[in-house]
């Protein structure tokens, strides 16, 4: 029989011990203990409140973590484990399960399961046979009334809606850290902290209460860390917050003029130069580069002039396809007024008689040219002999002139010579 307390939380199977003089412990009860009380105060709670418990007991996992970790690695084979003990917990007339040989990781599933159950277990025997047995005892009140399956169908689903809320929270958390630098991201090719640094001078000597710390991060980015500028230097996290925001405007108009990075904003870091939190994760936040830089008049384009008599691409690209489709009709016309003969023979012999008409044409003209070009041989001929004997008659007149010129001087110097 089972002895119970008042409350019927407790449970305890006794024997019976009544006969025809004494009852027994058929009138015997338990006393209830400290969790008797907790649940009575419970329930008072509830009555009170208006709460309804069977409301609130569908997300109660009766399980261990353990059981519950155990039972995700291999959930076919915990399923028949569980069934197993499910029969003999309602089966009053069994005491013992014993559970064939098994790894001693499955042994330690059926030990944590045991425990939930409010059973007894126990390993027994030496390896390969080292087996697990389960007792029934005196807490032992009945099995659990949900399965392993659906336990933890409730935890996945109390994770996946935990994420967003702690997601959330984290979030918050995040935005709630103070800015303590810059964040420069696709900084320009080959730039180099000493030109950075040298940039950037004019505007970061602005704040002397400030040393700043330049680093190149894996991600290529770079960060330009704010802190005090001597450890006497007393300023806090608001300040240099204040401080960095104050001087971002000029920062981000020197860093786009000078083109050393596509974009600025400021940046949370803790002591590994690990980013926490970034301006462009914040609601309405103007894309990283200040009001004066993203306000900026774009740059004007002056009007393409096309120089003197040159021609446009469009034009010269018409001129072209003119003159293509303008050899293309002359070439179709060509091809339309060529005449398709019947005879090919016939065509072929005609061909032949024109070419010998031309060659005894061409024969004929070539000897009348010859004839003609004898006599102007013959002609060229006479003249030039012709020319020689007006030369030769020349020459002798010359002659001529020249004797009696000799005589008359030879006369007259005899004459002189005499008188």
């Amino acid at each position: 029989m089972f002895m119970t307390c008042e409350c019927q939380h407790l449970k305890q199977e006794v024997k019976c011990n009544a006969s025809k003089t004494s009852e027994g412990n058929t009138k015997k009860i338990l006393e209830c203990d400290d969790e008797c009380a907790r649940l009575a105060r419970n329930h008072k709670l509830a009555l009170a409140l208006n709460i309804d418990p069977e409301a609130h007991k569908d997300d109660h996992i009766p399980y261990s973590n353990d059981t519950l970790k155990m039972f995700r690695e291999n959930v076919k084979w915990g399923q028949t484990q569980e069934r197993e003990i499910r029969v003999f917990a309602a089966d009053e007339t069994e005491k013992r399960l014993r559970f064939k040989p098994m790894q001693p990781h499955q042994r330690a599933f059926l030990h944590s399961l045991s425990e939930d159950f409010g059973l007894d277990s126990e390993s027994m025997d030496p390896e390969p046979y080292r087996h697990v047995a389960v007792f029934k005892t005196p807490r032992f009140v009945m099995a659990p009334m949900k399965t392993l399956a659906e336990c933890v169908r409730i935890r996945n689903s109390a994770e996946t809606s935990s994420a967003p809320i702690a997601e959330t929270q984290k979030k918050l958390q995040a935005n709630n850290e103070i800015y303590n630098g810059f964040l420069l991201s696709h900084p320009r090719f080959g730039l180099t902290l000493e030109e950075l640094r040298a940039d950037c001078a004019a505007s970061l000597d602005t704040t002397p209460d400030l040393s700043y710390d330049i680093s190149f991060l894996p991600s290529e980015e770079i960060v330009i860390k704010a802190r005090p500028v001597s450890s006497s230097t007393v300023i806090s996290s608001s300040a240099i917050e204040a401080s960095l925001k104050t001087l971002k405007v000029s920062l981000s108009v020197s860093i786009s003029s000078r083109h050393l990075a596509t974009s600025i904003q400021l940046c949370a870091l803790d002591n590994s130069l690990n980013i926490t939190r970034r301006e462009m994760d914040d609601p309405g936040n103007n894309g990283g580069w200040s009001q004066v830089a993203a306000k900026a008049a774009a740059p004007r384009t002056a009007p393409m002039q096309t120089a003197i008599g040159e021609k446009s691409v469009y034009t010269v690209l018409g001129s072209k396809l003119r003159d293509a489709k303008k050899k293309r009709e002359e070439m179709k016309k060509a091809k339309e007024s060529e005449v398709v003969v019947d005879d090919w023979e016939e065509e072929m012999r005609k061909q032949e008689e024109a070419e010998e008409k031309a060659a005894t044409d061409g024969q004929t003209h070539k000897g009348m040219s010859d004839g003609a070009h004898g006599c102007a041989i013959v002609d060229e001929r006479d003249s030039k002999a012709l020319e020689e004997k007006e030369t030769d008659a020349e020459f002798t007149e010359q002659k001529m002139q020249e004797l009696d010129l000799a005589e008359g001087l030879h006369s007259q110097l005899s004459a002189d010579a005499v008188g």
